[in-house]
C-alpha cells in the first residue's frame, strides 16, 4: 500500500520547504507546484490562471461544496469548480501511483479515506512568517502582514467552501507542527520518522 503524506500550511511557515525535505529524506516524490501544471493540462486553464485563482473562492465554488467529491460534470460549473474537480482527480491518481508527499490543495481532505495517510499542518507565529516571506519571497518590509492575512484568509475560505471544514483546525490533521519553534529541519525529521 502507498503511504501518502499531505502537508497543509500557513503562508510563510515553510511548509513547501518541509515537504520537499521530507520527500528527499524518504526518497519519494513531492508534488506541489507540479500539480499546477497537471491541473492546467487537465482543466484547459492557463497555468498562470490556476496559480492566481486555483485556491480562491471567487464565484463561490458552490457546486463542489453542495455535491462534495462528486465528479459528475454539471453545466454551469464555476471555473473554480472545474479546477477543483480536475485537482481531485489528479491528486487521487498520484496517490494511487505511489508513495509521495503532497503539499496543499486540500489533499488532506481529498485523500481522507486513504488507509495509509499522514495529514500534517505546519504553522508558525505571525512575526516569524512575516520575516520569512520578506527573506524568502522578496516581499517588502512595508506590508508583509497584509500579504499574510490575505493569503491565509483565501486558503481558509477555499478550504471551507470545498471541504466544509475549518482550515488549520487540529482535529482535521494527524500532526500539527510549529515551524517557528521547531525549525524547518526538525519538522522534516519528525514527519520523516512518522513515516
Amino acid at each position: 500500500m502507498n503511504r501518502i503524506i499531505t502537508i497543509s500550511r500557513q503562508f510563510g511557515s515553510g511548509g513547501r520547504t518541509i515537504g520537499r525535505e521530507v520527500a528527499e529524506k524518504l526518497g519519494i516524490p513531492c508534488y506541489d507546484r507540479e500539480l499546477i501544471n497537471q491541473i492546467a493540462e487537465e482543466s484547459g486553464f492557463a497555468k498562470e490562471y490556476i496559480e492566481e485563482h486555483g485556491e480562491s473562492t471567487e464565484n463561490s465554488g458552490w457546486l463542489a461544496g453542495a455535491f462534495g467529491l462528486d465528479y459528475t460534470e454539471f453545466a454551469g460549473q464555476s471555473n473554480q469548480d472545474k479546477i477543483w474537480f480536475a485537482q481531485c482527480r489528479i491528486i487521487r491518481e498520484l496517490a494511487e501511483k505511489g508513495s509521495c508527499v503532497i503539499v496543499g490543495r486540500c489533499a488532506d481532505y481529498i485523500l481522507k479515506d486513504e488507509q495509509d495517510l499522514l495529514r500534517v499542518f505546519i504553522h508558525s507565529d505571525f512575526d516569524i512568517r512575516a520575516k520569512r516571506i520578506v527573506e524568502q519571497y522578496g516581499e517588502t518590509d512595508d506590508a508583509p502582514e497584509k500579504r499574510l492575512k490575505e493569503k491565509d484568509k483565501r486558503r481558509a475560505a477555499y478550504y471551507q467552501v470545498y471541504t466544509d471544514q475549518k482550515w488549520g483546525n487540529a482535529l482535521n490533521y494527524d500532526v500539527c507542527l510549529d515551524s517557528g519553534t521547531l525549525g524547518l529541519e526538525k519538522c522534516a525529521d519528525i514527519i520523516a520518522k512518522l513515516y
